[in-house]
């Protein structure tokens, strides 16, 4: 091997390194290994122990959800087996979409995502009049709002059954979002407030002095910049009402009937259809996780935002 007539800088720090040793003060003998810089195995050690302590529990939480799912692509007749290696199929899928929790799936969605909406389109402006506007019974209203949340739901069935048996509104879509409204309201108030008083005035009184009046720096200044704990709101909205069983279970009979109410329609009394209840509980979950997916990003932002102070 040819060496250049003008060594880099490497070159010359590596030929000085290899020219004298710090410990004996002599030359290496020749042929002798490159010296190589001492080993950190507690270093090596944290790094992958992180990894694998993440990995754990990542498993662990995981867990639940990995087992329904393969517990809803077994055979029927092998459900209680001890194998773990078995044929996957998606017969208990075929079988809910041919029966009707098809139809009780679609009002889950069609209630949960009006109940949400509406929620955010009421409770969004109201907590930016509390964030923003100082009256004298701001922080009673805030509190009242914050007391609706305190009564166990069963407080209010009998009045809401017989409310909703006088007006029309018992096995209804509509009426079961009012009723999803009136607690995921209370969420969106308190959440979002706290949301808009991150946001500097400041920003609002920049878009004043542009021309925007009060709704435009509103929409156009505030509400993008408090898009994370709208999502993580909205989130939050969209979960509470789609896991709703007992308002569901009291309010409907059979055709509002939403898919967490169905899944008891599995426990006969002939026995439980363990792989449609599996298959299911399955789908019920899949919109939450594709919901979080999609809002991962603000959803992180807004569940984080107010953590630091400055």
């Amino acid at each position: 091997m040819t060496h250049s007539a003008n060594p880099t800088y490497d070159e010359l720090e590596r030929a000085q390194a290899l020219a004298w040793s710090p410990l004996t003060g002599a030359l290496p003998a020749a042929g002798a290994a490159d010296p190589v810089a001492p080993a950190q195995p507690w270093r090596f050690a944290r790094r992958h122990a992180r990894a694998a302590a993440a990995l754990v529990l990542l498993l662990v939480l995981m867990f639940p959800f990995l087992w329904l799912v393969q517990l809803a692509l077994r055979p029927e007749n092998d459900v209680f087996s001890d194998e773990l290696l078995f044929t996957p199929t998606l017969a208990s899928f075929a079988g809910l979409l041919q029966g009707n929790f098809a139809r009780s799936f679609g009002n889950s969605l069609l209630v949960s995502t009006l109940s949400t909406a509406l929620s955010l389109a009421i409770g969004v402006p109201a907590a930016y009049a509390l964030a923003r506007w100082n009256f004298k019974a701001r922080s009673q209203v805030a509190l009242w709002i914050l007391v609706t949340r305190m009564a166990p739901p069963i407080a209010f069935t009998i009045p809401f059954f017989l409310a909703y048996r006088w007006l029309g509104l018992q096995d209804t879509v509509i009426g079961l979002a009012i009723v999803y409204l009136t607690f995921n309201l209370a969420i969106v108030i308190w959440l979002m407030q706290t949301f808009f008083e991150a946001v500097p005035p400041a920003m609002e009184e920049a878009a004043y002095i542009d021309g925007c009046g009060v709704w435009q720096a509103f929409w156009r200044v505030t509400l993008p910049l408090a898009a994370p704990g709208l999502a993580a709101t909205a989130v939050l909205c969209f979960v509470f009402s789609w896991n709703d069983f007992f308002y569901a279970l009291i309010l409907t009979r059979t055709e509002a009937i939403t898919a967490p109410v169905a899944i008891v329609n599995f426990l006969q009394y002939e026995g439980w259809e363990w792989s449609r209840i599996a298959a299911a509980g399955t789908l019920v979950m899949a919109p939450v996780v594709v919901f979080t997916l999609v809002v991962r990003k603000w959803l992180v932002q807004g569940l984080t935002a107010g953590g630091l102070k400055d």
